[in-house]
């Protein structure tokens, strides 16, 4: 007995699928066929994907739920039920929480919150350091046997580069991927926008391109040193892409990502000071931005995330270099990957393997394709249906997004985690 989705456009870049496919998923939550009807298997439930398309549930490689220590923002239970509204099935949280994810403890208690509300999936990244402090080193084994996925300092750089190469030797002998927000803090400085000519106009502390490959050449050199499989966060420059495709071109075992605000916008969207735009790193030139298309195009990028930050309201309502930074963003992921498929940047195909398969063999994680007998985690989406974002559209706590009022094509109308419908857009959102 189960569940039938039939008439779909079946994509799964994982298996290199991409046609009119039914799949038929087991009431325990997995897929048992696709295409023909297993003998005596008994639907009890149809949901009608005629003129949609049926994929793997995304993969956000990186979203801050808030909780614990900024419930005030938001929490794990109002962010996954924004994740499962967009189609995401799989979160992965940074540790900058509040106390850190640098005990098994606290790795646990992210999970075990998940799991309380069945919604989407949430691995957590344990702290490269104590604290997020830059000096002692985590228990790496230990928290990834408490279920990290990988290990990062998050947005607190590791001034110390003994240090910073002690804990890639650590992740090395126990075959750990550090993700890495390369940034070097002294040029950084105070800086708010991209030091370019916005950023002068506007009169703001710049933050250089430098400041971004003079990090990235710093970690790349320890990662030829210890043989460390990396990942590499947000990178927002054409000169840190090109330094990363030659690394990749000589073998060392790097990746990377960006976020999808990053593909689209560029620093003259700041205009007048509009602090939606305020983000880490910042938006850089149009150059920037065509050069992050490329290098997703070409494969030198893997993966397309969120990094999803939602704010109260009053966040970011200060002037623009007191505002706090950041993009919630769980609800334009997808719409932005296909907004760069109507741009004819990617195939349909290549934009859905960049938030599905690609994060997930990053992560390291069981999620991202639908093989038989796997875990029936599926987003289902009109790809021609149009819609307006507006705050009340916004299942997020968060509402801070430059994105308002812009106009989209492709939205989800069923989530499916574990084989359970825990999104229906024609039941209001409810399964």
């Amino acid at each position: 007995m189960g569940l039938a989705i039939q008439g779909g456009r079946f994509i799964d870049p994982a298996n290199n699928v991409d046609g009119k496919r039914d799949i038929f998923i087991s009431d325990d939550g997995f897929v048992v066929a696709v295409g023909k009807k297993p003998d005596n298997f008994e639907i009890t439930r149809t949901i009608d994907a005629v003129g949609k398309v049926v994929c793997p549930g995304l993969v956000d490689l990186r979203a801050r739920l808030r909780e614990p220590g900024l419930e005030y923002k938001a929490t794990i239970e109002s962010e996954a039920r924004a994740a499962v509204s967009a189609g995401i099935t799989t979160l992965c949280c940074p540790p900058d929480t509040d106390p850190v994810i640098d005990t098994p403890a606290m790795a646990q208690m992210i999970q075990h919150r998940a799991w309380r509300f069945e919604l989407a999936f949430i691995h957590p990244l344990g702290a490269l350091t104590r604290g997020l402090e830059g000096e002692a080193l985590t228990d790496m084994e230990a928290l990834a046997e408490a279920g990290c996925v990988g290990f990062t300092n998050a947005l607190r750089p590791i001034t110390n580069t003994l240090v910073m190469r002690r804990a890639m030797e650590y992740a090395t002998s126990f075959d750990l991927t550090v993700f890495l927000h390369s940034d070097d803090p002294w040029l950084h400085g105070d800086g708010c926008v991209h030091e370019g000519e916005v950023g002068t106009r506007l009169g703001l502390p710049g933050i250089p391109e430098a400041a971004e490959t003079v990090g990235v050449a710093r970690d790349l050199a320890l990662i030829e040193q210890t043989g460390v499989q990396a990942h590499f966060c947000q990178l927002s420059s054409s000169r840190a892409l090109d330094m990363v495709a030659e690394a990749q071109n000589r073998g060392l075992p790097v990746t990377a990502d960006v976020t999808a605000h990053h593909l689209h916008l560029t620093e003259h969207d700041i205009g007048f000071f509009n602090t939606q735009c305020h983000v880490l790193p910042p938006l850089r030139s149009s150059r920037d931005r065509e050069a992050l298309r490329q290098a997703l195009r070409s494969g030198v990028v893997s993966a397309v995330c969120s990094d999803h930050q939602p704010h109260e309201p009053d966040a970011k309502l200060a002037p623009f270099s007191d505002s706090a930074p950041g993009i919630s963003g769980l609800e334009t992921l997808l719409p932005l990957v296909l907004k760069l498929v109507d741009e004819k940047v990617l195939s349909l195909s290549e934009a859905i393997a960049s938030i599905t398969c690609r994060p997930a063999d990053i992560l390291g994680v069981d999620s991202g394709h639908l093989d038989i007998d796997a875990t029936a985690d599926i987003c289902i989406f009109d790809p021609d249906s149009w819609w307006s974002l507006s705050e009340d559209k916004i299942v997020s706590r968060g509402l801070n997004t430059p994105f308002l009022g812009w106009e989209f094509c492709g939205r989800v109308t069923h989530t499916l985690v574990g084989g359970q419908v825990v999104f229906d857009l024609e039941n209001g959102g409810k399964a």
